[in-house]
């Protein structure tokens, strides 16, 4: 595999059956992925060790290792990268034993490709939204933005030296906008970063929150100098600050 490659297109795919192994990877290449196969436990593991992975695809019944025992030696050292079982257990209490120790999703053999995909971005999601709040979280506690002052320990804001009440997600919305003036974000970004991902949430919801926040923190919220649009795309906080 390219070295080039980014990390968050390569797959690590540890299954013993050959014909699954070149579908799946037929498929996921298609999706944009780089997939790297390993046939046994042994050799998955050692892949693991040495490279760095957006997924890791691991099938229970392995020679020599069983997934089950690869998967604790994986967590062992990463507790961050991603871990799918795809296995013919499916009994529940194997599903639970599986979950308990580590792996972040566990798709039952047959399964169809279209599931596979959709789970695949669910899990990518969910990690690309835990490292973008771990940088949000990491950044500064007290944004000075012009006529905008956010402490963030205290989850305050005011706006022209004026405490202005929001909401929990207005000031979510807010700080995730702020703590990176001039990046934008897409309204399906930042559904993942401050709803819940598994709400039932759409992106009109982002507008409706945005326009609040307007009303709120802009001194004409028909031309927001803060909070602006991106047309077609998303939202994002000015740089002019």
């Amino acid at each position: 595999m390219s070295q080039s490659t980014p990390v968050n297109r390569r797959i690590l795919l540890i299954e013993d059956d050959r014909e699954l192994i070149d579908l799946l990877t037929l498929h996921l290449s298609a999706e944009g992925y780089q997939v790297a196969a390993a046939a046994d436990g042994v050799a998955g593991l050692r892949a693991f060790q040495e490279g760095q992975w957006a997924l890791v695809l691991l099938d229970w019944m392995l020679p020599t290792i069983s997934g089950i025992d690869v998967l604790k030696e994986m967590r062992a050292t990463d507790t961050r990268t991603p871990v799918m079982m795809l296995t013919a257990r499916g009994e529940e209490a194997d599903k639970v034993l599986g979950l308990e120790l580590g792996c972040d999703d566990y798709l039952t053999k047959p399964f169809s490709l279209r599931e596979l995909a959709a789970r695949i971005k669910v899990l990518r999601r969910r990690v690309e939204r835990a490292e973008e709040l771990a940088r949000v979280a990491a950044g500064d506690q007290i944004l000075d933005l012009g006529p905008v002052k956010i402490d963030h320990a205290k989850r305050k804001v005011r706006v022209d030296d004026e405490p202005v009440q929001l909401t929990v997600k207005e000031y979510d919305l807010l700080y995730t906008l702020a703590a990176r003036p001039g990046r934008t974000f897409s309204r399906r970004q930042l559904l993942d970063l401050v709803w819940d991902q598994d709400s039932d949430v759409y992106e009109h919801t982002v507008n409706s929150h945005v326009n609040r926040l307007r009303n709120k923190i802009e001194q004409n919220p028909g031309r927001p100098r803060l909070v602006l649009t991106v047309w077609g795309i998303g939202y994002r906080f000015t740089e002019e600050f």
